[in-house]
C-alpha cells in the first residue's frame, strides 16, 4: 500500500511541477528562462505510460497552468470559482491530448521518431487551442513567454508564434531525453519490455535543438539590423481611465464626455494624423444616439484630426434585456472624419467574447446547468474593414481580437498598413492579464512586420514597433502605466511589404500535422512494439 501511494505521489509530482514552472514563465512572474525546461518533468513522467495515464497526468499540468495563469477570470462579473473550475477543466483538456499521443508514441515508435514528433505534436495542440470553435483561446502559447527576447521572436515573421513554440518544445524534449537516458530509475524498468532512448537518439535531439536555436538567433540578428523605412504618420492614444462601475451609469455620462473632450484637446496639440480612443469609450452607442454622435463629431472637427472611437451597444457581461434588442447589439469602432458632413467609417467586432458578449450554441447546450449567466446576444461583424485616412490605411481590432494571429493576418492581407488594438481591460484590475495581452500583441507586430498601437481604457496603452519592441506607453510621472489617465503621441512608419507569415500563415502547423500523422501510422502498424505499459 505504501509503495503504491509513493508511486502515485511520484507520478503526480512531475506534471504538477511542469504546471508550476509554466505559470512562473509567463508575464505576472516573468521567469522566462524556466520555459526552456518547464515541460521536462511532464514528459519524463508520461514517457512510456499507458495513454490513459498520459491523458490524466498531462491534463493535470494544463489545469495547474491555466488555474495559475488565468486567475483573472474570477474578475469577470457574474462568474465565480465554480465557473473558473469548469474553465480550467476544459482549457486543460488539450494538454491531456498531448499526453495520450506522446505516451502512445513513446511505446510504439521506432528510434527517435517519438521524440522528434513531440514538438510537432505540441504546436498542433496549441493550434487546436487557438481554433477550436467558441472554445478557441490563443492564450499561453510557449512562445508568448519570450515576448521580450528580441532576437528569438524575429522568426515569427516566417512561422508565427508557433515557430518559437516549436523550438522551445524541441529543447524541452531534448532535455527530457537526456534525463530519461541518464537516469533510468525515472524511466520504465527493463521488465516492462521497454528501453529508454538510445544515446544516438539523445545526441540527435541535442544537435537538432542547438542548430534550430542558433538559426533563430542568427535570423533575429539579421532582422534587427534592417532599418524600418517608409512614409510616416503621427498617432495619438487617449487613455481615459474610466472606472468600470461608472462607464455605463447615466449619472456619469457628462463626466466621461468632459474627460475625453479634455484629453483629446491635449492630444491634438501634438498635431497627430489620428487620435484613438479605447473600446466602448462613449457612454452609450453613438450609432443609435444622435446626441452622442454629434458630440463626437464636434470633437473631431475641433481637433481637425481623424478620430477613431470605440462605441458599444451595451456593457459586456450584462444580463439579457429582452429579445427585441438582440439584433441591434454591436461592439464597434468608428473613424470620424474631421470635415463637416463627411461620412464616418465603421468596423463591427468579428470575434465576440463567448460568455461575455454572447452565449454560444444556446440551443444546443444547457449552460444553465452550470449556472452561466444569461447574457444579451451581440451580433458579430462580417467584414475585415480597412479604414481609409487621408494618406494611410489601417485596421482596428477590438479587445481580445488582437490575440488571434489569423484574424490580424487577414486585416494585413486586406491592405492595413498598421493595426490599432482598442480595448477595455479594466475588468481584470491589476492582474497579470494586462501584461499577457501586451505579450500577444508583440507577436502580431513581428508576424506581420507592422506597428501595433494599443489604446486601453485603463492601460496598458502603448506603441509596438515591427520588431516587437514596446517603444513607449502611457504612464504617469512615477512610471505607472495602469489605472492612470493620459495621452501619448508617436510617429509610426506605414508598412506595405508582406511577410512570409502574412502571406502563408500557419504552414508550420500543417507540416507538423503531416509529420505527426506519418509517425502515428508507422507506430500503429509496427510489429512487436512492446506489450507492457506503466
Amino acid at each position: 500500500m505504501k509503495h503504491r501511494l509513493l508511486s502515485l505521489v511520484i507520478a503526480l509530482a512531475g506534471p504538477a511541477l511542469s504546471g508550476v514552472l509554466l505559470v512562473l514563465s509567463f508575464p505576472g512572474y516573468g521567469q522566462v528562462w524556466m520555459i526552456w525546461f518547464a515541460i521536462v518533468p511532464l514528459m519524463v513522467t508520461i514517457y512510456g505510460r499507458h495513454p490513459a495515464h498520459g491523458f490524466l497526468l498531462s491534463h493535470l499540468t494544463g489545469a495547474i497552468f491555466f488555474a495559475g495563469m488565468c486567475g483573472w477570470i474570477l474578475e469577470s462579473p457574474g462568474y465565480t470559482l465554480f465557473h473558473h473550475f469548469f474553465a480550467v477543466v476544459f482549457i486543460g483538456a488539450p494538454f491531456g491530448l498531448f499526453g495520450v499521443v506522446f505516451s502512445f508514441l513513446s511505446r510504439r515508435a521506432v528510434g527517435a521518431s517519438a521524440l522528434i514528433a513531440a514538438p510537432c505534436m505540441w504546436i498542433c495542440i496549441e493550434y487546436l487551442r487557438c481554433n477550436f470553435s467558441f472554445l478557441s483561446l490563443p492564450w499561453g502559447l510557449l512562445a508568448h513567454s519570450q515576448y521580450q527576447q528580441s532576437l528569438l521572436i524575429q522568426i515569427s515573421d516566417i512561422a508565427g508564434a508557433y515557430g518559437l513554440s516549436f523550438i522551445i518544445a524541441l529543447v524541452n524534449t531534448a532535455l527530457a531525453a537526456v534525463v530519461m537516458q541518464s537516469l533510468p530509475r525515472l524511466n520504465i524498468q527493463k521488465n516492462t519490455g521497454f528501453t529508454p532512448p538510445s544515446g544516438r537518439s539523445v545526441a540527435s535531439m541535442i544537435i537538432f535543438s542547438l542548430i534550430l536555436v542558433g538559426l533563430a538567433l542568427f535570423y533575429g540578428r539579421l532582422a534587427l539590423a534592417k532599418p524600418v523605412i517608409g512614409k510616416s504618420v503621427r498617432v495619438a492614444v487617449v487613455q481615459g481611465n474610466i472606472d468600470q462601475k461608472m462607464k455605463w451609469n447615466p449619472r456619469y455620462a457628462k463626466s466621461i464626455i468632459k474627460t475625453y473632450t479634455s484629453l483629446t484637446r491635449e492630444a491634438a496639440k501634438s498635431r497627430p494624423d489620428l487620435i484613438v480612443w479605447p473600446e466602448a469609450a462613449t457612454p452609450g452607442p453613438i450609432f443609435t444616439n444622435n446626441r452622442l454622435y454629434h458630440w463626437v463629431r464636434r470633437i473631431a472637427e475641433a481637433s481637425g484630426t481623424y478620430l477613431l472611437v470605440g462605441s458599444s451597444s451595451r456593457e459586456k457581461f450584462k444580463t439579457d434585456a429582452g429579445k427585441r434588442r438582440r439584433a441591434e447589439l454591436r461592439n464597434s469602432a468608428f473613424l470620424i472624419n474631421p470635415k463637416k458632413e463627411a461620412e464616418s467609417q465603421r468596423y463591427d467586432k468579428i470575434l465576440l467574447v463567448p460568455f461575455g458578449e454572447y452565449i454560444p450554441r444556446k440551443e444546443t447546450f444547457l449552460w444553465s446547468w452550470i449556472k452561466v449567466p444569461e447574457l444579451a446576444q451581440y451580433r458579430p461583424g462580417e467584414k475585415f474593414t480597412v479604414f481609409e485616412g487621408p494618406h494611410f490605411r489601417f485596421s482596428a481590432v477590438i479587445c481580445w481580437e488582437s490575440i488571434f494571429p489569423n484574424l490580424v493576418r487577414q486585416f494585413r492581407k486586406e491592405g492595413a498598413q498598421f493595426i490599432v488594438n482598442m480595448t477595455n481591460e479594466s475588468w481584470y484590475q491589476q492582474t497579470s492579464a494586462l501584461n499577457q495581452f501586451v505579450s500577444m500583441s508583440v507577436f502580431r507586430a513581428v508576424e506581420n512586420r507592422i506597428y501595433v498601437v494599443r489604446c486601453a481604457n485603463t492601460g496598458i496603452s502603448c506603441f509596438i514597433d515591427p520588431y516587437g519592441t514596446i517603444i513607449d506607453r502611457v504612464k504617469d510621472h512615477t512610471g505607472r502605466d495602469i489605472f492612470v489617465r493620459g495621452v501619448l503621441t508617436k510617429t509610426i512608419i506605414l508598412m506595405d511589404a508582406m511577410t512570409f507569415y502574412s502571406m502563408y500563415g500557419d504552414w508550420l502547423v500543417w507540416l507538423s500535422i503531416i509529420c505527426l500523422a506519418v509517425v502515428l501510422v508507422m507506430a500503429f502498424f509496427r510489429k512487436n512494439p512492446g506489450k507492457h505499459f506503466r
